[in-house]
């Protein structure tokens, strides 16, 4: 091994000199070798670390321009959902006005029903007014003929008799007496022959008009029914979609409104304790429907099926494992201050800072729902206090465990928290 090395790294002698003395520092082969191990390593070293930062350098560079056009990617994704949801939001507000003119249409229709439900029973109580004077009248015609004829008998068994002269003067006033009465009872019969043409020109008349307003009742019971149909159907599947019970809900708000009267009362035409017409019934079963409408209206109101944000904002993080944690609710993000708003009528329960919440609000609604609003910059209401659905309770901020300036809105149902997108997409084509 030596020979070799010396073949390679022949021995070598550094001279020291100074102004006294001269030494030397002898280099043997295997010293040299070691000495070349170490520098070539060295060199291989650099040579590899600067690749590799160069490499990284590089690496990081394309990072940078992808997560750019991941970032320009998602932002256009977002801007393009708050376009869609302001459409949506347009969809729904025109959606509302339509429901709005419906129910408006509804009202005028029932009152035009009960018009003419009113107009039809007036006909029927004069038809037979006129069929009972038509009958009096005819028997009183009967009545009068019969007399007549008593009376022309009766003058004949006179003349027979061949009485005296004065008895002559006699007969001839009770003749009088007769023509005199058989021309009344023949006034009196044509008439009541005439008054009898009359009416019956008259009760066709009036039938005809009752089939008229039989269409007519068919018609508005029809367009009636419909619009029941297209309001009350959507409003029923946008709470079972939220997964609430629509019969315990209906007759949880029932309780709370109990009071009895007004047009959406049940009909009742018969004063005798008859049973309804085919015609009141329909009549009753349109006014349930109108009666659960307006019981929908009213629960839709102290649902949380609005949305906590008016103002245009991104979602940014939404219900579920988020960082290996359950994240409760859905974030809206947009500008500092933003007005928050109530998402359906309830009590204010809590106003005030908690822990990872920040500045939190929570709203306590019927049905045994909850909702809370965290991260405000800024508190509106107080506890105990009464909201209605869109009223502004608060600013939007970033106090608390936050990372930015968002709300936090979470839905709890039973203390239990659910998605609150459940409620917002069951909403979207109703409202």
């Amino acid at each position: 091994m030596h020979a070799i090395l010396e073949r390679y790294f022949p021995e070598r002698r550094v001279f020291l000199r100074s102004d006294t003395d001269t030494r030397f520092i002898r280099l043997r082969p295997a010293t040299q070798l070691i000495a070349f191990s170490g520098a070539a390593a060295i060199v291989a070293w650099a040579i590899i670390a600067t690749s590799i930062l160069v490499m990284d350098s590089i690496g990081a560079g394309n990072f940078r321009e992808q997560a750019k056009r991941d970032q320009r990617t998602y932002e256009n994704r977002l801007n393009s959902l708050s376009h869609e949801r302001d459409k949506r939001a347009e969809e729904a507000i025109a959606a509302q006005e339509r429901f709005s003119s419906a129910l408006s249409q509804i009202s005028a229709m029932q009152s035009e029903l009960l018009a003419s439900e009113v107009r039809r029973r007036e006909l029927e109580t004069g038809i037979e007014v006129i069929q009972t004077t038509l009958r009096r009248t005819m028997t009183e015609r009967e009545t009068a003929r019969e007399e007549s004829i008593a009376l022309a008998l009766a003058l004949e068994d006179d003349d027979a008799s061949g009485g005296a002269s004065d008895g002559g003067a006699s007969n001839d006033g009770t003749l009088d007496f007769l023509t005199a009465a058989l021309s009344d009872a023949a006034q009196q019969r044509d008439d009541t022959i005439a008054n009898a043409e009359d009416a019956l020109v008259h009760a066709d008349e009036m039938a005809r008009q009752i089939r008229l307003m039989q269409d007519q009742n068919e018609q508005i019971f029809t367009q009636l029914e419909d619009a029941m149909t297209i309001s009350v159907k959507p409003l029923d599947k946008m709470f079972r979609d939220a997964g609430l019970n629509t019969d315990s809900l209906i007759n949880t708000v029932r309780r709370g409104y109990s009071g009895q009267g007004g047009p959406l009362t049940p009909l009742s035409f018969s004063t005798r304790g008859e049973a309804p017409s085919p015609d009141a019934e329909r009549a009753n079963r349109i006014l349930g429907e109108m009666d659960r409408l307006n019981l929908y209206r009213i629960a839709a109101q102290k649902a949380p099926f609005s949305i906590p944000v008016k103002n245009a904002f991104r979602y940014t993080s939404g219900y579920g494992m988020r960082w290996g944690r359950m994240h409760q609710g859905t974030d809206f993000a947009a500008a500092h201050g933003t007005p928050i708003h109530s998402t359906a009528d309830g009590v204010v329960i809590h106003a005030g800072w908690l822990s990872g919440y920040g500045r939190l609000v929570k709203i306590q609604h019927e049905f045994g729902i909850e909702t809370r609003y965290a991260h405000m910059s800024k508190i509106r209401v107080e506890v105990g206090q009464r909201v209605s659905r869109g009223q502004q309770i608060g600013d939007m901020g970033n106090s608390g465990r936050s990372t930015g300036t968002h709300l936090h809105y979470e839905i709890r149902v039973g203390g239990k928290p659910v998605n609150p997108m459940i409620y917002i997409k069951a909403a979207n084509n109703v409202f």
